[in-house]
């Protein structure tokens, strides 16, 4: 038996196909149906290493922690990593394969389009319903010949499509109803309904509109969705929000400020810190927000070498090295962690044309990048010192570089370093979701309050990310239950009946 197949389609990029994707995840699986997410390609920087030592996107994470499964790599078969405008990392079933221009990756679009179907086939041979996911838009005219995540995987999975828009970017009559006019007859008629994202205000001003949106298209609104902010989900494309620093409401309140990075990948590492009490974290576009933090997080990078330079021209560097001078307290993580180092070094041209570059020299090490990336996780009690402090706890992470940190002499450039390297007020980690753990996460905050000399007690209601997650997710189905039609998923893949629900 083939998994019946449900698709979920945009009328643009961060519409919220992945959030109402993760919803339908969850539904189903609360009606006990073995479900699984798909997305054939992703574009982004924000990815997760699985069981099996594969890369993905971590929307299909959350997709697949919503279906109550594990994440594996044929969830998403295609990752493109940005490491520059004009060209990314390529990553196939969890793999990197090299770094591609868009005309190079078109040329490999049988090899492409062999490994989706593949990866999507063993999963339609495992699970009962298939949940999918598209890419910006289907009607991208420009792109459609190669376009192998929208219509086109719509087609090979036999899949009806619900299509999404965002109320809250305006235009919602022209993106729902142009899109569909772009269709074909035949891709217009796997539509099988409408969904409006992101509503403000009172329903009742919008009963029009959406009479006139299903007289003109034919199709039914199977809901609009209120704009919420009491829940939170991992999102994998959106960068965070950038702007003015967050003022500290707290004399004793921790001040964290994350450099923003034009390539800063994994920034879910650092996220967990905002639903922090007692801890305002905050993005530093540009040097005049600088401020005076109380720590200042150097994070991951798809491109340290580009990301560097950038460091440079903006000021950051010097910035950066006169914070450090005045005892600041830095905490690389990944790429940020290569760059505090000596030197980057990419002789096999790696990651740039530079073969070599000076760092920040706050660590007595260089990084030396080479074709082969690590991929890792990592589940340890990690008991490190770090300001004057025992930091310690149960951490469950991941790794994704392609450098290793060497120290100088060192006779295997291959070694890499510690999980937790510290000097000083300066620490770096190779570690991905350090923060997840309450255990770890608090004991960090608490050695760095007490350096700062500020007052914090530790918080007995802590909980993991993980913990967090889970009642997110909860919350944020019961919210897509209770705007659209349920009835209305049920008959689409003519569901005749619920299973015996998950608790």
């Amino acid at each position: 038996m083939k998994a019946k197949a449900f698709m979920v389609l945009g009328t643009g990029s961060g519409v919220g196909k992945s959030v109402i994707a993760a919803g339908f995840c969850r539904i189903l699986s609360d009606w006990g149906y073995r479900v699984a997410p798909f997305k054939a390609q992703n574009m982004s920087n924000n990815s997760y290493v699985t069981d099996e030592g594969g890369e993905m996107g971590r929307a299909q994470v959350v997709q697949a922690e919503c279906a109550r499964i594990r994440p594996h790599v044929d969830m998403n078969p295609i990752l493109l990593k940005p490491a520059a405008d004009n060209h990314s990392q390529i990553v196939v079933q969890g793999k990197a394969i090299g770094y591609f221009a868009a005309a190079h990756y078109y040329a490999q679009r049988e090899i492409i389009a062999r490994a989706i179907r593949e990866s999507y086939e063993r999963l339609a041979g495992e699970y009962d319903v298939i949940v999918l996911e598209g890419a910006g838009s289907p009607a991208e005219v420009n792109l459609k010949k190669n376009d192998l995540v929208n219509m086109q995987m719509a087609e090979w999975a036999d899949a009806s499509c619900v299509l999404v828009g965002d109320i809250d970017k305006g235009g919602i009559f022209a993106s729902l109803l142009g899109t569909l006019d772009l269709l074909s007859p035949e891709e217009r008629a796997r539509i099988k309904g409408l969904i409006v994202n992101k509503f403000r205000g009172d329903i009742n001003l919008f009963k029009n509109g959406m009479d006139f949106i299903e007289a003109q298209s034919g199709k039914k609104i199977w809901g609009v969705l209120p704009y919420v902010h009491h829940i939170q989900l991992d999102e994998e494309d959106a960068l965070p929000e950038k702007g003015a620093p967050v003022p500290v409401s707290s004399k004793d309140d921790l001040d964290i400020a994350v450099v923003l990075l034009p390539r800063m990948s994994n920034f879910t590492d650092f996220e967990v810190l905002r639903f922090e009490p007692g801890v305002k974290l905050r993005y530093v576009e540009r040097v005049a927000q600088w401020g005076s933090p109380d720590l200042l997080i150097l994070p991951g990078t798809k491109a340290t070498m580009a990301d560097f330079c950038y460091l440079v021209d903006s000021g950051f560097r010097k910035k950066i090295l006169e914070y450090a001078g005045q005892g600041g307290r830095i905490l690389g993580i990944c790429g940020g962690y290569q760059m505090m180092g000596k030197k980057l070094l990419d002789p096999d041209r790696v990651e740039s044309g530079n073969v070599e570059m000076e760092a920040l020299g706050l660590f007595d090490t260089v990084t030396r990048f080479s074709k082969e990336k690590v991929l890792r996780r990592v589940s340890t009690y990690l008991e490190v010192s770090w300001l004057g402090q025992r930091i310690k706890g149960k951490v469950e992470a991941y790794e994704i570089h392609m450098g290793n940190n060497v120290s100088p002499g060192a006779p295997d450039p291959a070694v890499s370093s510690e999980a937790f390297s510290s000097l000083g007020p300066w620490a770096g980690t190779y570690y991905h979701g350090l923060f997840d753990s309450a255990e770890f996460r608090e004991s960090f905050l608490s050695a760095l309050a007490l350096c700062a000399g500020k007052k914090r007690s530790a918080d007995p209601n802590a909980v993991s990310s993980w913990t967090r997650k889970e009642t997110h997710y909860k919350l944020w189905a019961d919210h897509v239950s209770r705007h659209l039609d349920p009835d209305l998923l049920r008959a689409c893949l003519d569901l005749s009946a619920k299973k015996e629900a998950v608790s």
